[in-house]
């Protein structure tokens, strides 16, 4: 009798400490998709149109309510939605971009004629101090090739010039 309930007591403790041991895992994996969720969120632009926030950090301040608008809420609840699912990172946002087009994203994508908002931030600015280099350098070269002296005075003006200052002096 007493092995009996000494079994039953194991049993009992062997499926209180499993039971424990999933619902252990399953609010890490729920915390674990919920910090997911934001990161992804940081990714991706609240649509409410009262702001150029991300969806994780969208908070209105002052007006008739303070913190994260309703849309907000929402694209993170589907989010994580999407993360119980299974679905990828990559995944989410191309639905998110399918559903609200390029511009939801924080970061263009890195392709096609997209590049250009990477590239013209860096080379725009490279070029002009490169053009306004050129400029300057041109600008000393013409300086230094032109005479100090002005133009040239002929002979003739040159003694027209000197005999009017004698003849001023001898008067």
């Amino acid at each position: 009798m007493i092995r009996k309930f000494r079994r039953l007591v194991n049993r009992v403790a062997t499926c209180v400490l499993l039971a424990i041991t999933v619902l252990g895992f399953g609010f890490v994996t729920s915390a674990q998709q919920t910090d997911r969720a934001k990161n992804i969120g940081k990714k991706v632009k609240c649509v409410c149109g009262g702001c150029e926030d991300t969806a994780s950090t969208c908070n209105h301040t002052g007006g008739a309510f303070s913190g994260p608008c309703d849309t907000a809420k929402t694209m993170l609840k589907e989010i994580d939605q999407r993360i119980a699912r299974g679905e990828s990172d990559d995944m989410i946002l191309q639905n998110f971009v399918q559903e609200y087009g390029p511009t939801v994203l924080i970061e263009p994508p890195k392709q096609g004629f997209s590049w250009m908002a990477w590239i013209v931030p860096v080379v725009l600015p490279l070029w002009a101090v490169w053009m306004v280099w050129n400029v300057v350098r041109r600008w000393r070269e013409r300086a230094a090739l032109t005479p100090a002296g002005g133009p040239g005075v002929s002979a003739d003006l040159l003694a027209r010039a000197r005999s009017e200052a004698e003849k001023e002096r001898d008067e």
